[in-house]
C-alpha cells in the first residue's frame, strides 16, 4: 500500500494534527539533544504523552459505563412500559420518564458519549501525524530539504529518479511541488539511496549542521527494529521472497510479529475494558443480540486491525503495539481503582455536580431516591411479581384445557368415534343446560 505521506489533512482534523505535530516536533528535538536522532523512538514517547493526556477522558468514560450497567434495568423498564404505545403522548412522557432517570444519576444522555466524541478526532488526527511524519515534524523536514537543495533543475525527468518513483508507484506527480519530492525520498532504502547518488553525485557531499552524512543521518533516523521506519511489513516480506538478501530472517520476523502483536494486544486490552463493566441485567432479545454484536466485534477489531498493519508503515504499528500495550497496563490499574468505587458514592457527586449546574439555570436541585442497590432491588421485585402472575395465568389456561379435555373423553377410549360423539353430545348438553 503505496500513499503518499507528506500532504497534510485537512477539513476538522488539521488543526488537531497541527497541533499534535508541535508535540511530536518537541519530542524529537528532546531526544536529539541527547544525541538519539530517531523517528521510532519518537513514536513511542508520543504515545506514552497522548496515552497520559487522554486518561482522564478515558477514566471518565469508563465510570459512565460502570453507572449506565446501573441505570440499564430503570431504562429497560421505561422500554418496555412504551413498548406498544407508538403515539407521540406516549412518546413524550417516555422521553420525560427516561430524563428524569438520567437526572437521579447526575448524568445526561450525551455523557458517555462526549468523551468518545472528544477522542474521536484527537486518534484519526493522531494517525495522520504518525503516517506523515515529515509533514508535521520540522526536523525531520530539514534532512530531506538539505538533499533537495542539491539537485540539479530537471532532476524529475531523469531515469532514475523516474524508476524510483514507479517502484513506489508515483508517477504522474507533480515534482516541481517539493512535498511530492520529499515523498518519494521518506520512502527510499539505503540501496536506492545509493542509485540516487550515482545519479546525483552532489547529494553524497550534504552533511547536517554538526558535518554528519545527510544521507546516512537520515538511513540512522528512520531505522528502527532493523528496517525502515516508512517500510510496511508485508513490503518486507515480499523483499525477503524475491531476494533472500534483502533482509534478514530477523527483521522478516519481526514484520511478522509486529501485526500480530499489534491485533493481540488490543484484543487483550478490549477484554480488560469489558470485564470491568458489570453484566447487563436480562433484557429483550435486542439487547441479547447487542451483546453479542459488541462480542463479536471485539474479535473482529483486533482481527482487522492485523490485516492493515501488514499493509500500513511500519510507525503505525509500532504505534498500534505500544499503544495497545499501554492499555493494558493504564486498564489494569483502572479496574482495580473502579473496583473499590462505590457507585453510591458516586452517583452523589454526579448529582452534586448536576445540582450545581441546574442553580445556574435557576431550575431545583434533583434529589436522590434511595441507593442504587435499593432501586435494583424494587425493580427485580417488581420483574418477579410481574413474572409470577403472567406464569399463574399461563397455568390457568393450562388447567382449564386440561379439565375440558378430561370431561369430553371420561367415557370413552380418546380418540375413538364414541368419544368424538360423546364430546358432539355432552357439548350440546352444556349448552341446553345454560339455554334453560
Amino acid at each position: 500500500m503505496d500513499l503518499l505521506v507528506l500532504t497534510k489533512t485537512g477539513g476538522v482534523f488539521g488543526p488537531v494534527a497541527e497541533i499534535l505535530g508541535w508535540i511530536m516536533e518537541a519530542l524529537f528535538q528532546f531526544t536529539s539533544l541527547f544525541g538519539v536522532v530517531n523517528i521510532g523512538l519518537s513514536i513511542i514517547l508520543f504515545t506514552v504523552v497522548m496515552k497520559l493526556l487522554m486518561f482522564p477522558m478515558t477514566l471518565n468514560q469508563q465510570k459512565s459505563s460502570k453507572l449506565m450497567a446501573v441505570m440499564q434495568p430503570e431504562l429497560q423498564a421505561i422500554q418496555k412500559k412504551y413498548k406498544d404505545k407508538k403515539d407521540n403522548d406516549s412518546m413524550m412522557k417516555m422521553n420525560v420518564e427516561t430524563r428524569a432517570v438520567y437526572d437521579k444519576y447526575g448524568t445526561s444522555m450525551t455523557g458517555g458519549c462526549l468523551p468518545l466524541l472528544i477522542q474521536l478526532p484527537i486518534l484519526l488526527a493522531l494517525y495522520q501525524v504518525i503516517y506523515r511524519i515529515p509533514a508535521y515534524v520540522s526536523s525531520v523536514r530539514h534532512y530531506f530539504d538539505l538533499i533537495i537543495e542539491k539537485l540539479p533543475s530537471g532532476f524529475a525527468s531523469n531515469e532514475v529518479f523516474t524508476g524510483l518513483a514507479e517502484s513506489y508507484r508515483l508517477t504522474n506527480v507533480d515534482y516541481t511541488d517539493m512535498d511530492k519530492v520529499v515523498d518519494l525520498l521518506y520512502k527510499l532504502t539505503p540501496v536506492q539511496w545509493t542509485e540516487l547518488t550515482e545519479a546525483f553525485p552532489d547529494i553524497a557531499t550534504v552533511v547536517t549542521g554538526t558535518g554528519d552524512n545527510v544521507i546516512q543521518s537520515i538511513n540512522r533516523m528512520q531505522q528502527f527494529l532493523g528496517m525502515n521506519i516508512s517500510y510496511t511489513p508485508f513490503n518486507v516480506i515480499m523483499g525477503f521472497v524475491k531476494d533472500k538478501n534483502a533482509f534478514s530472517i530477523g527483521v522478516v520476523i519481526i514484520a511478522f510479529l509486529i501485526p500480530i502483536l499489534s491485533g493481540l494486544t488490543q484484543w487483550y486490552s478490549t477484554k480488560l475494558v469489558t470485564a470491568n463493566q458489570p453484566a447487563q441485567p436480562s433484557g429483550d432479545g435486542n439487547q441479547g443480540m447487542g451483546a453479542e454484536m459488541m462480542k463479536s466485534m471485539n474479535v473482529t477489531m483486533p482481527l482487522m486491525s492485523v490485516f492493515f498493519c501488514f499493509s500500513f508503515p511500519l510507525g503505525i504499528g509500532v504505534y498500534w503495539v505500544i499503544s495497545s500495550l499501554l492499555q493494558v497496563i493504564q486498564q489494569i490499574g483502572v479496574n482495580k481503582y473502579l473496583s473499590k468505587v462505590d457507585i453510591d458514592d458516586l452517583i452523589a457527586k454526579n448529582v452534586e455536580k448536576a445540582n450545581k449546574k441546574r442553580a445556574k439555570k435557576g431550575l431545583p436541585p434533583t434529589k436522590i431516591n434511595g441507593t442504587a442497590s435499593q432501586t435494583l432491588k424494587r425493580l427485580q421485585e417488581a420483574e418477579a411479581k410481574e413474572e409470577e402472575e403472567k406464569n399463574a395465568k399461563i397455568e390457568k389456561a393450562q388447567r382449564t384445557i386440561k379439565e375440558s379435555t378430561e370431561y369430553y373423553n371420561k367415557d370413552a377410549k380418546p380418540g375413538s368415534l364414541a368419544a368424538k360423539a360423546a364430546m358432539v353430545q355432552k357439548y350440546n348438553e352444556k349448552h341446553e343446560k345454560r339455554s334453560k
